[in-house]
């Protein structure tokens, strides 16, 4: 087997999202030609992008990704391959009829209580708010009644987080939680980090130009399969991890996204995101896509409602559940893995961990540079998925 350039091609990459372009990219940089095998009819995995046909917007297909971190090695590599603009993710929440700025601030704590609190009072009014406990939280509404107390948790993370999840709150980990921001300042800005932003062309624009390399053979509509494993001289996985042995134990717990797309003349929300909490309402959110490219313009715009479900066969898996029944059946397939020569699995759902954008490209860079280093003899896990 040969590459674009004749090079005799001895890995294949599975999945053409993040995880493989980045590690495809990287070896063939360093001289070592690849196939990337995908699935799907497109690259750039979930975070793919394309333009609308009626409205001309930039869409988000599998919702919307905004690029943050504080890698600065990271952000330099997306900026060979795209413009990144700057993007400001401001989220907001329908709740009981108001409109309210996420994540949770001073001006969410203000407005919610009709007071007019200084940062510090703010501070010492959610403390008394705020249920004590001991030890570690135990739950994901443990960790939240001692973060914000009863009424903020029930009127902004209670609803959404049975919609998004499907199970009680008491019975979700407390690290679901740990992951969002309590601020008491005005400061609405979603994510912490220092480089934020959004490739001007999309995602798919992006991770098309990390795969367009004369050491890179790109095949798309070609799905996986393990027994394939052996042809090559090194296999990098992104696929779903319990996938690769067939289920044979049991399928990993995911929930899926489904998107119900309607458009309007003009601005339909005056926002990206704007959620929806309260348990009456069925959706999670609504996105409006032409506010993820606030430098474009358009007369008419595109939406989505997302409905979060179990993820079951067919179905797109977005996040991975890992309650303690999925912990255990991760641990059998991780030491399955564990057994398996000549393949290392990657990513998000290789690795089955819920994985930003940054992170996702930082594990795989490393995955690249250890192949290099040691000539190929690769473990099944770079980082482990425990």
């Amino acid at each position: 087997m040969t590459g674009g350039s004749g090079a005799v091609v001895r890995v294949l990459v599975v999945g053409a999202g993040l995880s493989g372009a980045v590690i495809a990219r990287g070896l063939a940089e360093a001289g070592i030609a690849s196939v990337v095998q995908e699935a799907r009819a497109h690259v750039a995995g979930n975070c793919h992008t394309r333009r609308d046909d009626e409205t001309g917007v930039m869409v988000h297909v599998y919702g919307p990704h905004i690029f943050h971190t504080d890698d600065d090695e990271v952000w330099a590599y997306v900026n060979r391959f795209a413009r990144l603009r700057p993007y400001v993710n401001r989220v907001k929440a329908v709740v009981g009829g108001a409109v309210y700025a996420l994540p949770i601030n001073l001006h969410t704590i203000n407005q919610f209580f009709g007071r007019c609190f200084r940062p510090e009072e703010a501070r010492a009014f959610i403390a008394a708010q705020a249920e004590p406990g001991e030890g570690e939280a135990a739950s994901f509404e443990a960790q939240a009644l001692r973060m914000v107390g009863r009424p903020l948790y029930e009127a902004f993370l209670k609803g959404y987080t049975v919609k998004q999840w499907g199970i009680a709150p008491e019975a979700l980990p407390a690290a679901i939680l740990k992951r969002l921001p309590l601020r008491f300042s005005y400061n609405d800005n979603y994510f912490f980090h220092r480089h934020q932003g959004m490739p001007e062309e999309g995602y798919t624009a992006m991770v098309a130009r990390m795969l367009d390399h004369p050491l890179i053979e790109v095949r798309l509509c070609a799905p996986f399969r393990a027994g394939e494993a052996g042809d090559w001289r090194h296999v990098f996985y992104s696929g779903p991890l319990d996938g690769f042995f067939g289920h044979d134990l049991g399928r990993l717990g995911y929930r899926t996204l489904d998107f119900e797309r309607f458009t309007d003349r003009g601005d339909h929300q005056g926002c990206a995101v704007m959620n929806y909490p309260d348990a009456s309402i069925p959706w999670t959110r609504v996105t409006e896509h032409m506010h993820f490219a606030p430098w474009e313009s358009h007369e008419r715009t595109v939406c989505y409602r997302e409905y979060s479900r179990a993820c079951g066969p067919g179905d797109t898996p977005f996040y991975p559940i890992r309650l303690v029944a999925d912990q255990a059946l991760l641990r059998a397939y991780v030491a399955r893995a564990r057994e398996v020569r000549g393949v290392t699995f990657v990513g998000r759902l290789g690795t089955y961990r819920y994985l930003d954008m940054d992170v996702t490209i930082r594990e795989a860079l490393d995955a690249a540079r250890a192949f290099l280093r040691v000539g190929g003899e690769m473990p099944s896990f770079v980082v482990d998925p425990i």
